[in-house]
């Protein structure tokens, strides 16, 4: 199926054609689809942040979004993963870089991408970001492309080259090539109406991990009340898509992770979030 005669666009159209095709699975462990896509679902991973995850656990995040090396190694230690803002911006990708590696290997750098272009995704895989977020991710083909050139051959599209990333991850016999696709955490945001009527198409797209409702822009694009049932009909929703599909379910407002007034009855089923405490009682402010 890889022989001279098959184009990239068909590989595409081979790809989401059997994506869709696939039963709709019975409802399991939160993530499990996450972990039977792993090449060993037993061996530990380096990313500590998707590790987590698979151990059940909620995990939380400190957003850069200056080009600021001191402040990314200070908070990155500190937090599940470091949130390196690219959508909502002026970083650019050279900055981003450079904060990744000046103190490589103490923390997991997610990027959240300008876009789901494979030019941006090759960039951030490049220079050793753990994962990838898609802003605004719609469509099936959209979350198509995020997770196939996110990662390498056979299971995605990436290219390969000389990069940061290989020379940050792979070391202490760590053979990077080899180990960054089970590694890598490949997150869609459901920001729009359109993307929750489409969430269960989006999850079951292999290599998404993740669903992650975003509470701000779901407000601005469907136009409806925070307190209305329209609107959190909307969260339960991607929940739904997200657990029958195997992945694992997130929320923008780290209120979800508890059951107080902020937060929500099922808040044990919510897994990523952005902002939230730190893992170790960090405190930021006293920088």
């Amino acid at each position: 199926m890889r022989g001279r005669g098959v184009t990239r666009a068909g590989l595409f159209t081979l790809a989401l054609s059997l994506a869709l095709s696939w039963p709709a699975a019975a409802q399991r462990e939160q993530g499990w689809a996450v972990r039977e896509s792993l090449a060993d679902p037993d061996a530990p991973l380096y990313n500590t942040a998707k590790q987590k995850l698979l151990e059940g656990a909620q995990i939380f995040t400190y957003t850069v979004a200056t080009p600021d090396p001191d402040l990314y190694c200070d908070v990155a230690p500190h937090y599940d993963y470091i949130f390196i803002e690219m959508q909502h911006s002026t970083l650019s990708w050279a900055d981003a870089e450079a904060m990744i590696a000046a103190c490589p290997r103490v923390g997991i750098p997610m990027i959240r991408l300008p876009d789901v272009l494979e030019g941006s995704i090759q960039k951030a895989t490049d220079i050793g970001a753990l994962g990838v977020i898609g802003p605004t991710v719609n469509t099936v083909e959209q979350a198509l492309a995020l997770a196939s050139f996110a990662r390498f051959p056979p299971e995605g599209r990436r290219s390969a080259g000389r990069n940061q990333a290989a020379r940050i991850w792979g070391v202490d016999g760590v053979n990077y090539r080899q180990t960054i696709n089970d590694n890598m955490l490949v997150v869609a945001q459901i920001e729009t109406p359109v993307a929750v009527e489409n969430a269960y198409q989006i999850a079951r797209i292999p290599g998404i991990d993740v669903l992650w409702a975003s509470n701000g822009d779901l407000q601005n694009f469907s136009g409806l009340s925070t307190d209305s049932r329209e609107w959190h009909a909307m969260f339960d929703k991607v929940k739904a898509a997200a657990l029958r599909a195997g992945k694992f379910v997130g929320s923008t407002n780290a209120g979800y992770a508890n059951t107080g007034p902020n937060g929500r009855p099922d808040a044990a089923d919510w897994r990523f979030f952005y902002g939230g405490p730190s893992h170790d009682g960090y405190d930021p402010r006293r920088r």
